[in-house]
């Protein structure tokens, strides 16, 4: 969601330790989850999230009034400069025509290529390190040596429906191309890096494939082209900000206005792609319908749900997302919903006073919300069309359902856990006409054991001990831990370099599907922990593993160095031939970079002497600076086999 702008050092660094560290071809012990090859030949896949690519114009635009237009293949997303003095052109060149994600007629916008698209958004002295990407993690490849075409991104236009995505670009037949051609190039298969949005993209790829590819080839080409899947701050069941965006407007920091955001939010399709959804819903198989020959009946349900969504409050979710007040009785026939409560207050309406109105995940998914207020609000139809349109009756897969665990053999979930998320909001009539009109009155967080409402008054909901990541609630972010075995081994250790003594496992913990798992396990203060859920009875010849990283935002967890250590002795864990586990140990984490020595002013060395030594180099310029890794350092990694 947002800017997930930052993504690639992790990737980098797994493929870096693979072509420095191995060299010319270690296989592995014979597992079926496990490449047997040379693990040099690895590429990496690189699907940015949503607005984390950048769009240039493909028109010639007069902006009156302003010193600057737009000519072909200027940008568009992001040129801050543009954005400030010629505004309105900059708006015609972003929005999409809402019901059909055409242009505007006077200014189109494509998505750039190549690494290039996803570095930085806004390049400049100043606006460029403000908006980086992947810049910072390339020089990171660079510095490990990796080659050029080791690195693919496929950039893809984020403002558009999956459907669209492939009907005016191609983009999942270019993906496809794109696997094929690594391998090819290569001689490999790829591991695929996905960031927020990007595994909302990977996952109808995948189902497209299935289409794409006679069935009894599936699994076979998702084996040949496909190692492993790092799947990073995925809104596995949706996020509550987009729903946001679509009734307010979210900003990110843009010097534009809410009313503004509003309307290109509204114009992007894929706004709905990130609609919050209730994991006991499911859609139609829309697979097996084009196998049977059968066409769609006219009253088809959209969703299938199991008792336990009515039984349950909030669909599964910690509150209400959303609370919304109308000001008259015309929008309860259009809600089924609303309780004879409150249709017996309808005196209290008749004397002025609005009905509050609330709805769960499953009641923004199926588009109740938007028939509830389509008298009240203009971009009600809109959304239903795009909703029904693009999402329910899309011919490859209805995306606002719940995953199934990808058909990929070693599955990696990650995200940021520990802070404080938006998980619910209270709207009502601001008196302003649209794009204006509502008002954010009340937001409700979850914090760890309770929801408090924005003034910090304590709310009632299904409040857990985790949270989510600032952007996408833990609810959303967790649902990985179903792809889990039924019995797993939890690891709990500290995110800085540690000796193993704050190191706390838990072996063979019973694991229901369908049911949270959280480790029971004392943290220190002030210690940041990451906590590792694996496999140790999964399912035959598929790995799965999911990381919880303390206090890691959403969109700054890729640029976590403790994210990139740890994808990089998984990966060196992988290609090591006398490997005696199916992960890494996590005994003990030392430095691995020159970056991760530092001087020890209380002993007046540098720290880890078993590591890191004293070693000047000119242009030093204080004494933490000429801490360096020891010749000898390399086999510490040996420790991790």
């Amino acid at each position: 969601m947002g800017a997930d702008l930052k993504s690639v050092t992790a990737y980098c660094t797994v493929i870096a330790v693979i072509l420095l560290l191995c060299g010319g071809g270690a296989a592995v012990e014979e597992d079926e989850n496990e490449f047997h090859g040379d693990y040099s030949k690895l590429s990496g896949i690189i699907i940015p999230g949503f607005a984390s690519t950048q769009l240039r114009a493909w028109s010639i635009l007069d902006c009156p009034y302003s010193p600057l237009d737009f000519n072909p293949l200027d940008l568009v997303w992001l040129d801050s400069t543009k954005l400030l003095s010629a505004v309105n052109c900059w708006f015609k060149c972003m929005v999409l025509d809402p019901y059909n994600e055409t242009d505007h007629p006077e200014c189109k916008s494509r998505p750039d290529s190549g690494l290039s698209a996803i570095t930085e958004l806004d390049p400049g002295y100043i606006t460029g390190p403000l908006s980086t990407v992947w810049k910072e993690w390339l020089k990171w490849c660079v510095e490990f040596g990796i080659e050029a075409n080791a690195i693919v991104a496929v950039p893809y236009d984020w403002r558009l429906s999956p459907t669209k995505l492939e009907e005016r670009d191609l983009y999942f037949h270019k993906l496809k191309l794109t696997f094929e051609t690594a391998l090819k190039l290569r001689g490999g298969p790829s591991i695929v890096f996905a960031h927020s949005m990007g595994n909302n993209v990977f996952r109808y790829f995948l189902e497209w494939l299935r289409l794409e590819i006679a069935p009894k080839h599936y699994l076979e080409w998702l084996d040949q082209h496909i190692h492993a899947y790092f799947a990073v701050g995925a809104p596995l069941l949706g996020s509550v900000e987009a729903i946001k965006s679509t009734l307010s407007g979210v900003t990110f920091g843009l010097p534009v206005s809410e009313g503004t955001a509003r309307l290109l939010s509204n114009s992007f399709a894929s706004s709905l792609w990130l609609m919050p959804f209730s994991k006991n819903c499911k859609g139609d198989n829309t697979f097996w319908k084009h196998f049977s020959g059968g066409a769609a009946k006219k009253n088809k349900h959209v969703y299938h749900c199991t008792d336990e969504e009515y039984q349950s409050k909030y669909s599964g979710w910690p509150t209400n997302i959303i609370n919304i007040e109308i000001p008259s009785p015309d929008g309860l026939d259009a809600y089924p919903s609303v309780t004879e409560a409150v249709k017996a207050n309808m005196t209290n309406m008749e004397c002025g006073l609005p009905t509050l109105l609330s709805f769960t995940a499953r009641e923004l998914a199926d588009g109740t919300l938007f028939k509830a207020i389509k008298d009240y609000d203009p971009d009600s139809a809109r959304m239903l069309h795009q909703l029904k349109k693009l999402y329910h009756d899309d011919p490859v897969m209805n995306p606002l359902t719940p995953w199934e665990r990808p058909p990929i053999k070693n599955v990696f979930c990650i995200y940021g856990a520990h802070l404080k998320t938006e998980v619910g909001y209270y709207f009502a009539p601001s008196g302003k006409p649209y794009p204006d009109n509502w008002i954010i009155t009340d937001v409700i967080y979850e914090t760890e054991g309770s929801l408090v409402s924005r003034s910090g008054t304590v709310v009632d909901g299904n409040a857990g001990p985790i949270t989510g990541d600032e952007t996408v609630p833990y609810h959303s972010l967790s649902w990985c831990k179903n792809w889990l075995g039924p019995k797993v081994n939890i690891t709990m250790a500290p995110q800085p370099e540690h000796d193993g003594s704050d190191v706390q496992i838990e072996l063979n913990v019973e694991h229901e599907h369908g049911s949270d798992i959280i480790a029971n396990m004392t943290k220190a203060p002030r210690v940041k922990y990451i906590t590792f859920y694996e496999d140790s009875e999964s399912i035959p010849g598929k790995r799965t593993a999911v990381w919880e990283l303390d206090k890691a935002n959403h969109r700054n967890i890729v640029r976590s160095p403790v994210l990139m250590r740890e994808l990089w002795l998984q990966m060196w864990h992988d290609i090591q031939p006398g490997a005696k586990s199916k992960f890494v140990t996590k005994a003990k984490r030392g430095p691995l970079r020159d970056a991760d020595c530092y001087w020890d002013y209380g002993k007046a060395c540098c720290a880890w002497q078993e590591y890191c030594e004293y070693r000047y180099s000119f242009g030093d310029v204080h004494l933490g600076q000429s801490c360096r890794l020891r010749n000898t350092s390399a086999n510490m990694l040996l420790q991790y086999i």
